[in-house]
C-alpha cells in the first residue's frame, strides 16, 4: 500500500502546518504502508531529520501560491496516477487541495478563515480559490476536522456531508511543553533575544484583524494605566497580513517602549519564552483549534482567551475569557490573574489537567487509521 503525502503549504516547517507535519511524520509507526512525501523542493530537508526513511518527490518547480494552485488542478492527477498511490493525505486542506484525485483523499481542515468577516477581510484566499474550494473539499473521500468548531463550519460554509467528517484533535510534544522551574531572574536569555522581566506573552502571526492584536495593545495600556506595573507586552510571531497596522498601533500607545515585536520565533525556544511569561493572552478572533492555549497551558502558565470560535472547546474550563471586541472585558482579566494569586494558581493547575485530553500518538492513530480504511485494503 502506498501513500502520497502533500507538504505543500507547510511554510518551510514555520507554520502551523509545518509544525503539525513534523509532528506527524515522526510518530508513524513502522507498517506495511509506503510512504512518499512531494513538495516543493526547498523543504526537501525540512523533514529529512523526523522521516529519513520516506521518499521526497519534488514538485511544481514554480513557486508562488497561483502556480502550486494550478499544479494541483492540472499536474497532480496525472502525478498520482504515475506514483500509484493508494491514497493521497493532505495535511493542509483548508489551504489548497486538488479538484478531482485518481486514487481516495483525506484532508486535514485547520480552519475555515477564508471565509471569516466581511469581504475586507477575507485575505487568506483570493476571490476565486473561495469560490471553488467549498466545492474541492466536498470531493474528498474524508475530511478531519481538528475541532468541532471546524466540522460544523465545513457543514454550515461548504455544505460538506456530516458523515464525511471526523474530528481528530491536534496533540501536545509534552517532551518540550512542559512545566519549567520558575526562577527570579530579572532578564530571561532565550537566543537570540534576553527578555526583561515580568511580560505578558501573545503567540501568534501578526495577522489584522483576525488575531486581534490593536486590540490586545489597547487593553494592555489600560491594564497598565490602572495598575503601574512593570510588565511588557511580548508579541512573538512573524508578519502576516496588514502587520503594519499593529505596528502603528504599537507605535502610538503611551506604552510603546514596553511592547516588543520579536518577529518569527523560532520553535526549538518557544517553550522557554512560554515559561517565562508572567500569563498568556490569546485574543484572536477566530481559531481553529488555537494551539497557543494548549502550548501554554502545558507549560504551567495561565491562559486568558477570547470567548470566540474553537478556543473555549479546547481551553474548557481551564482558561479565564473575554470578550474579544471589549478591550475593558480584555484587560480586567489581566488585572484578575496578576493580582490575585489563587485564581492564577488555579488556572495554572486546571490548565495541567486539561492538556493531558491531548495527544499526536492519539492523533496520528486515529488519522492513520481514517487514511487506511479509504484504500479497502486493510
Amino acid at each position: 500500500m502506498k501513500i502520497g503525502m502533500d507538504t505543500f503549504a507547510c511554510d518551510g516547517g514555520k507554520s502551523g502546518v509545518g509544525m503539525y507535519l513534523t509532528q506527524f511524520l515522526k510518530r508513524i509507526p513502522p507498517s506495511e504502508a509506503l510512504f512518499e512525501l512531494f513538495g516543493w523542493e526547498y523543504d526537501r530537508y525540512i523533514f529529512s531529520d523526523v522521516a529519513p526513511n520516506f521518499e521526497f518527490i519534488p514538485q511544481c518547480s514554480i513557486q508562488g501560491r497561483t502556480a502550486n494552485t494550478l499544479w494541483h488542478i492540472w499536474k497532480y492527477a496525472q502525478f498520482a496516477s504515475l506514483r500509484r498511490f493508494d491514497a493521497c493525505f493532505f495535511p493542509a486542506a483548508h489551504r489548497i487541495i486538488p479538484y478531482q484525485s485518481p486514487c481516495p483523499t483525506v484532508g486535514v481542515v485547520h480552519d475555515m478563515a477564508a471565509f471569516w468577516g466581511n469581504r475586507k477581510t477575507r485575505v487568506h484566499l483570493g476571490a476565486t480559490l473561495r469560490l471553488v474550494f467549498p466545492n474541492s473539499l466536498r470531493r474528498l473521500d474524508r475530511i478531519i476536522a481538528v475541532s468541532e468548531f471546524v466540522k460544523q463550519e465545513l457543514i454550515e460554509q461548504a455544505n460538506v456531508k456530516e458523515k464525511k467528517i471526523d474530528v481528530v484533535y491536534n496533540g501536545i510534544d509534552s517532551t518540550s511543553f512542559y512545566p519549567r522551574q520558575r526562577n527570579e531572574e530579572s532578564v530571561l536569555l532565550i537566543q537570540p533575544f534576553s527578555f526583561k522581566r515580568p511580560y505578558v506573552l501573545c503567540v501568534s502571526r501578526i495577522d489584522h484583524p483576525i488575531k486581534n492584536h490593536v486590540r490586545l495593545i489597547e487593553a494592555f495600556g489600560i491594564f497598565k494605566e490602572k495598575t503601574k506595573y512593570p510588565h511588557r507586552l511580548v508579541l512573538a510571531g512573524g508578519d502576516s497580513n496588514n502587520a503594519n497596522v499593529v505596528k502603528e498601533a504599537a507605535a502610538a500607545s503611551p506604552w510603546r517602549s514596553d511592547i516588543f515585536f520579536t518577529g518569527h520565533f523560532p520553535l526549538t525556544n518557544l517553550p522557554e519564552l512560554y515559561s517565562g511569561a508572567d500569563f498568556v493572552v490569546i485574543p484572536s478572533m477566530y481559531e481553529g483549534f488555537g494551539m497557543g492555549a494548549l502550548e501554554a497551558m502545558a507549560c504551567g502558565v495561565p491562559v486568558l482567551c477570547a470567548r470566540a470560535a474553537s478556543l473555549p472547546e479546547v481551553a474548557d474550563h481551564a482558561a479565564l475569557y473575554f470578550d474579544p471586541l471589549n478591550t475593558e472585558d480584555m484587560s480586567d482579566r489581566m488585572i484578575t490573574v496578576s493580582t490575585d494569586m489563587d485564581i492564577y494558581n488555579e488556572c495554572r493547575r486546571l490548565g495541567l489537567e486539561r492538556v493531558s485530553a491531548f495527544s499526536w500518538d492519539r492523533c496520528v492513530e486515529q488519522t492513520l487509521q481514517i487514511i487506511y480504511n479509504i484504500t479497502g485494503k486493510c
